[in-house]
């Protein structure tokens, strides 16, 4: 178990240092649209994640973890503050609460983000606390550049940064730090999002049958537009792509902790890994991650290794509010409060977390929708339900019923998200980019 130093104030990297004692490094790793029991470490079929599992034999396992949202403009800011989604952006998605990169910034971290991801971009605020932001665009950097880099990228249907990319990228900046300052780093992938377009020999892993580019995006298009259209073997067709992306990830997130461990930064690092949502399949009579809270959507992977950290398999529900939390507890001078629970407290004391509840949450399809979808979910059940804020009802859905505690966690989250009227200086530079990317990313 990581130890915890008492009674250090963290106001210097110095000081920093001095406190972390078993681990300098907080590295936080993410994959967008990836559902837990697509992992052969969570159990399924296929070997579509040997790395991972891997990592999985030295880490805590969290069997039972839900995002706080089904999409990645409410999960991703709640992975990143801690807090619930109504609380971490405002009603235009713009980030509204410090983020772990701000908190860790202040007491000493180098920070830095990597990926490519709109949604989550500077555009919304989100590099805001980061001394390195990389979101992969470009426009408002260098116009003629820009323009260029945006015509190379529909050329050759690029439409966000493969995890080698981001490795590549995120290793570089490591190489920049001066030898020992401690940071924080994300690196959030992309590959697992549709349209499933695995590279080379990914393609072909999982099925004889094989897609173009441009296939696979009309079908993932098609799946999202019109479900009932999808015929079975053209369902198997997207999951054997999305297992191919997964496995193609996989590797790429594998021999980014080989670089960490060469440059001997494993052992003095927590690693975390986990996913903002996950992908549904015709479950439900929907494809990708529309806006339900179903276990398809999130239900995720949580792998915490840091040294001293013995492997152990952990069923207690948590959430992904909780990564905030868990990481700051080993950090002196963050004074935040947040909902939180430590989960090596959660993993080493799972009595005590015996009849937990965790919580997701989603807006309506439509941003100016007047509905928001809850569930609730203990070790042994779940509860969902639909807010309307016209009417100010909570009516049960999926043919369960309100709880008393669904019902009062749903009583104070409504209403919180309001507009913060703040402005942008790279909006209108960027739009054009995010909008290209959406809807590439099926989106728009």
């Amino acid at each position: 178990m990581i130890r915890r130093t008492e009674g250090k104030s963290i106001t210097s990297p110095v000081a920093f240092n001095e406190a972390m004692n078993d681990w300098e490094h907080v590295i936080l790793l993410s994959a967008d649209a990836l559902r837990a029991d697509h992992l052969s470490c969570y159990g399924y079929h296929r070997e579509t994640s040997p790395r991972l599992d891997e990592l999985a034999t030295e880490s805590l396992t969290f069997t039972n973890a839900y995002s706080a949202s089904s999409h990645t403009r409410e999960a991703v800011p709640s992975l990143l503050t801690g807090r619930h989604p109504d609380a971490a952006v405002d009603a235009e998605y713009y980030l509204s609460a410090d983020s772990i990169g701000s908190l860790l910034s202040d007491v000493g971290f180098e920070t830095a983000g990597f990926h490519s991801n709109p949604f989550v971009s500077r555009a919304y605020g989100f590099d805001d606390g980061f001394d390195e932001f990389d979101d992969d665009l470009h426009l408002g950097r260098h116009k003629l550049i820009a323009l260029a880099q945006r015509a190379f990228d529909k050329f050759r249907n690029r439409h966000y940064a493969r995890a080698d990319e981001i490795n590549e990228r995120s290793l570089e900046w490591i190489d920049s730090l001066d030898e020992g300052e401690s940071f924080f780093l994300w690196n959030h992938y992309m590959d697992t999002h549709g349209p499933y377009e695995p590279p080379g020999e990914y393609g072909t892993l999982y099925g004889e049958d094989t897609l173009s580019d441009s296939e696979a995006q009309t079908l993932y298009q098609r799946a999202i537009d019109n479900p009932e259209t999808i015929t079975e073997e053209e369902r198997q067709l997207i999951i054997d792509a999305y297992d191919g992306e997964i496995r193609y990830n996989d590797e790429k997130i594998g021999s980014f902790l080989d670089a960490l461990d060469q440059r001997g930064i494993l052992e003095e690092s927590l690693i975390v890994f986990t996913a903002d949502h996950g992908d549904a399949f015709g479950e439900h009579g929907y494809y990708e991650h529309p806006r339900f809270v179903h276990d398809e959507l999130v239900h995720v992977p949580l792998l915490v290794c840091a040294p001293e950290t013995s492997d152990k398999t952990v069923d207690t529900p948590i959430s992904t509010i909780d990564i905030v939390t868990t990481i700051l507890s080993q950090v002196e001078g963050t004074d935040v409060s947040l909902p939180g629970s430590d989960l090596r407290q959660v993993a080493s004391n799972p009595e005590a977390f015996e009849g937990r509840t965790v919580f997701s949450s989603a807006r309506g399809e439509n941003e100016n929708s007047h509905v928001r979808r809850f569930s609730a979910r203990t070790k042994t059940k779940t509860w969902y339900g639909e807010y309307d804020s016209d009417s100010d009802e909570l009516v049960a859905t999926n043919g369960s019923e309100i709880p008393q505690h669904l019902r009062e966690h749903v009583l104070e989250r409504v209403g919180n998200n309001q507009s913060t009227g703040k402005e942008n200086a790279n909006e209108e530079a960027v739009d054009d980019e995010i909008e290209d990317r959406l809807s590439a990313l099926g989106y728009k």
